[in-house]
């Protein structure tokens, strides 16, 4: 029988279906196993989570954190307290809403072309790290030299900011902690969300503070800088 009236056989092409058959499954068996060996990336909430839970991560993470925070400092301060007044302490601040707007950072809702190209430079690790570096230090409170308006803005303040952010300015997980922070950084992002047009746009914000005067955000700002 000649070669071509053998691949004709049915006994051939049976052969031929069956070998098909088999490299598919072999093929498809090695795409599942290759999908079993990469799980799904991390999320950062989920892995702050698991390094809150196990002291062995916090503890290699807080290392990572403090090496980020070196470069951090620059702008920030030394252990997050900051030396300039524009920009934000992050010593003391609440590690959930930390992690919340560098992720903010990292996909444009909150928008500074410096801090989102640092962020979206850093490892997930680095990321949890910091914010756990930065949460566990003790922010510096302002002290001011203006009691008149101090008074003013605690007045101000226990009427309309204490259910948010608490009665200490403590805020919670999605609340940002405002006491210590700089007075003049917490005034001009009070001034921006009673505009309504920054990219940080927030209706309970806008709400609370459309009808404050510059006079009363000052005072407000001067209030929450001092508290611990």
């Amino acid at each position: 029988m000649t070669p071509r009236s053998l691949a004709a056989t049915p006994w051939a092409m049976a052969w031929a279906v069956a070998w098909a058959l088999a490299s598919l499954l072999v093929g498809t068996a090695a795409v599942a196993q290759t999908a079993k060996a990469a799980p799904a990336p991390t999320s950062l909430d989920t892995r702050l989570a698991q390094a809150m839970a196990d002291p062995k991560q916090a503890e290699a993470l807080l290392k990572t954190g403090r090496k980020v925070a070196a470069v951090c400092a620059n702008c920030h301060g030394d252990n997050g307290n900051s030396s300039k007044p524009d920009v934000p302490n992050l010593a003391g601040q609440n590690t959930a809403y930390l992690l919340e707007q560098l992720a903010r950072f990292a996909d444009g809702r909150r928008r500074n072309e410096f801090m989102q190209g640092m962020i979206r430079a850093l490892s997930p690790d680095e990321k949890v790290g910091a914010v756990m570096f930065f949460a566990a230090q003790t922010v510096t409170p302002k002290p001011t030299q203006r009691a008149d308006l101090k008074a003013q803005g605690a007045d101000i303040y226990q009427k309309n900011c204490f259910r948010c952010h608490g009665n200490q300015g403590m805020g919670n997980e999605k609340i940002a902690r405002i006491a210590g922070q700089q007075p003049d950084y917490l005034a001009l992002s009070i001034k921006r969300y009673r505009s309504g047009t920054d990219v940080r746009f927030d209706p309970l914000m806008a709400s609370a503070t459309k009808l404050l005067t510059d006079t009363q955000v000052d005072a407000v700002a001067a209030f929450v800088s001092t508290l611990p």
